[in-house]
């Protein structure tokens, strides 16, 4: 890899390289000469970009060798199931989103907000009981089948509990697409504030590294952080639900700041359950441990910025505001953040 990275930097500089002595020679040369020595260069950068076509090609072909290979690994009893033949739909998916969000926004600019009350609600209870349902089923068949909860194998058997198991996984990986309108509904209702960096990277993110895990580990140590966050997801709907119906609904919100403290606390259980099983050296792929710690990390890291910014700053300007109005300063237009769980953040003026 580092060897075809660096033969495409010195093909790309021969082809910057020639460029620059075409200019030089074509401004001291007659027309004619000119004409042949900007074929020549032509035809040398030509077959520099075909040099680098070919590489690519080759890399490409090697990757699909590699693909076809990983696929003959997977979890025959999920093959057939809904999205799971191959990866391409789950990434378009995740494309269209990024761009319908990205466009959406632009889209929005000039034109009146939707209103979606009703809409909201029902949405968010509907997403209550699916992560209510994932949560339940690995509960249950986990605890039936004596799961442990430190180092669990993942088993490919038909046994009627472990398809249960691999059945809530793939729910929980079709939750992750569903849960992508949450973004859709900010932008129609143009609450670009609340369409953060770490909403959308979360969002974008989620969906196909779950196509990942389901394809691959349709079980064992699977079920344990599908399971925290399907619980997470209960009670953070549910806040979302309750606060859809209006501001007068507002009084009963009060906990907010804990349901993001409670998911900061989801990723650090679930950083720190990875980690032990790297160092128990449970048999369980290690490039999936890997793959969570790395991800848990960068969740963790854009959540804590999150919580810095929506509670602690926050909590730091209103102490100032107060000192000023009562040194008889009057402050107009102070942006002062209420942080919503899951990196919605919502702001609102103090007069």
């Amino acid at each position: 890899m580092h060897q075809t990275a660096h033969t495409l930097y010195y093909l790309v500089s021969a082809i910057q390289a020639e460029s620059k002595v075409m200019l030089v020679q074509a401004s001291s040369k007659e027309p004619s000469d000119v004409r042949n020595l900007c074929v020549q260069s032509s035809q040398r950068i030509l077959t520099t970009m075909a040099a680098i076509m070919e590489i690519a090609r080759d890399k490409y072909l090697e990757f699909q060798e590699f693909y076809n290979w990983a696929l003959t690994q997977s979890d025959v009893r999920v093959k057939d199931w809904f999205l799971m033949q191959s990866y391409t739909p789950t990434l378009v998916i995740t494309v269209l989103y990024v761009i319908a969000v990205t466009w959406g926004q632009k889209f929005m600019e000039n034109r009146e907000p939707f209103k979606y009350k009703w809409t909201l609600f029902l949405y968010n209870l509907g997403l209550i009981v699916m992560n209510l349902h994932i949560f339940s089923e690995l509960l249950l068949a986990t605890t039936k089948l004596g799961y442990s909860y430190s180092c669990q194998p993942v088993s490919y058997s038909d046994d009627p509990d472990e398809i249960r198991i691999a059945k809530a996984l793939w729910w929980f990986y079709f939750s992750k697409c569903v849960e992508m309108l949450d973004t859709i509904f900010f932008v129609l209702r143009k609450k670009n504030n609340q369409i953060s960096f770490l909403h959308v990277y979360h969002h974008a993110t989620m969906f196909p590294i779950w196509w990942i895990g389901v394809k691959w580990v349709a079980g064992g140590q699977s079920f344990f952080g599908a399971m925290i966050n399907s619980f997470i997801h209960v009670v953070m709907y549910t806040y979302y639900g309750i606060s859809a119906l209006g501001p007068q609904y507002q009084k009963y919100l009060w906990w907010k700041r804990y349901l993001t403290m409670l998911q900061l606390i989801q990723f650090v259980i679930g950083i720190t359950h990875a980690m032990q099983s790297l160092v128990m050296r449970c048999d369980f792929p290690e490039w999936m441990q890997w793959a969570l710690i790395f991800y848990g990390f960068t969740i963790l890291l854009l959540f804590l910025n999150f919580y810095f910014q929506a509670y602690v700053k926050s909590y730091n300007e209103k102490q100032v505001d107060k000192k000023g109005s009562s040194n008889g300063h009057i402050q107009n237009g102070i942006v002062s953040s209420n942080g919503v769980a899951n990196g919605h953040v919502e702001t609102k003026k103090t007069k």
